[in-house]
């Protein structure tokens, strides 16, 4: 196959058409930098195939596929849409805010975010992805990225390859017969069991959009990925003081011991008074096309102790409505350990 490459020159090409490059084929995209979110809103409700860019670890390799092929590119390196602002509410991140953050008031309040971060990727990657693009990724599953193969998400219509070819990598929540594809944002994972608010802005003003409804599930448009409407634009994602958020983790089971996308993951959080679970957080990634918020499991834990048995209660049912294909079967008995092992964590602090 041969390789794809985009030629990327930010300052040259600004306002003009840059070239990707493919096989030879040369297709074209307007590059345009606004200075302000008004201006980014206005290049992207002008343009129906218009792009964001911000880190960019994900779209470019989207771009060098032709998985993406906008006609227009908008950088928002630009845009005032960094940084932490904390009040007596939470804390404000900013979407361009990098994912190698380094606040010891996050980590504190927060850890499970923290360590969600951290086991995403190497250091290098984090100081360029962002908050939103990381929330926004594209799912990970071989066939979306290979266009000679089919993939409903990448064409609509044209259905799923993976359905009758490797799975093994794939999902067992939320799958539908049109795509079986999983999300690969831990930092999205971490902040569904922190109920964390995605702030987006419009032509229509400011919407707020909780993290477990951002993404949809595939159903039979699975390339309908979130909610955003048209010429929306993330700006910041909110995350509100909780009494169990300081008591929190994420523990992640993948191929490799060096940075890799989960087979399985759970982020978990707890709120006990007088040893007694009074509300709790369980959430799992790298099972489904979204974050996937394991109600039964945090159901198993509420009036209990956190002792061994509750522990092993909600490991249990965590799994609850799984839908394994034979060749990732083993992600139930996966989803399991990271849940198990997480809350024992927790258990010991």
């Amino acid at each position: 196959m041969p390789l794809r490459r985009v030629q990327q020159h930010p300052r040259r090409h600004r306002g003009r058409r840059a070239p990707v490059t493919r096989g030879g084929v040369v297709d074209t995209f307007e590059y345009k930098r606004p200075g302000t979110v008004r201006e980014a809103l206005r290049l992207i409700a002008t343009h129906p195939d218009a792009e964001i860019i911000a880190g960019g670890t994900d779209l470019v390799t989207l771009l060098r596929d032709r998985v993406r092929t906008p006609a227009r590119l908008v950088d928002i390196n630009g845009l005032p849409l960094d940084g932490l602002r904390w009040s007596r509410d939470g804390v404000r991140i900013g979407a361009l805010c990098r994912n190698a953050v380094d606040d010891p008031r996050l980590a504190a309040a927060y850890p499970v975010l923290v360590r969600a971060l951290r086991s995403g990727a190497s250091p290098q990657i984090r100081n360029r992805a962002t908050f939103g693009g990381n929330l926004l990724q594209g799912v990970r599953c071989p066939y979306f990225r290979l266009p000679e193969f089919a993939c409903g998400r990448r064409e609509p219509g044209t259905g799923c390859a993976a359905i009758e070819g490797d799975g093994r990598l794939l999902g067992i929540f939320g799958t539908s017969a049109a795509c079986i594809a999983v999300h690969p944002s831990d930092c999205a994972v971490a902040l569904l069991a922190l109920d964390a608010t995605v702030v987006v802005e419009g032509a229509r003003g400011t919407r707020r959009i909780p993290v477990g409804d951002l993404h949809r599930l595939p159903g039979d448009t699975p390339h309908v990925e979130h909610a955003l409407r048209d010429g929306e634009l993330v700006v910041a994602v909110e995350v509100p003081a909780s009494p169990f958020a300081a008591r929190s983790t994420y523990v992640k089971f993948r191929e490799r011991a060096s940075y890799a996308f989960a087979l399985a993951s759970a982020a978990v959080a707890v709120h006990s008074e007088r040893g007694v679970v009074r509300d709790a957080r369980v959430c799992l990634g790298g099972v489904a096309p979204k974050p996937w918020r394991a109600h039964t499991a945090e159901s198993a834990l509420r009036g209990r102790r956190l002792d061994a048995a509750a522990i092993e209660a909600a490991a249990e049912a965590a799994t609850a409505g799984a839908a394994p294909r034979p060749d990732n079967a083993y992600k139930v008995e996966l989803v399991r350990g990271v849940v198990r092992r997480a809350l024992t964590e927790l258990l010991v602090k």
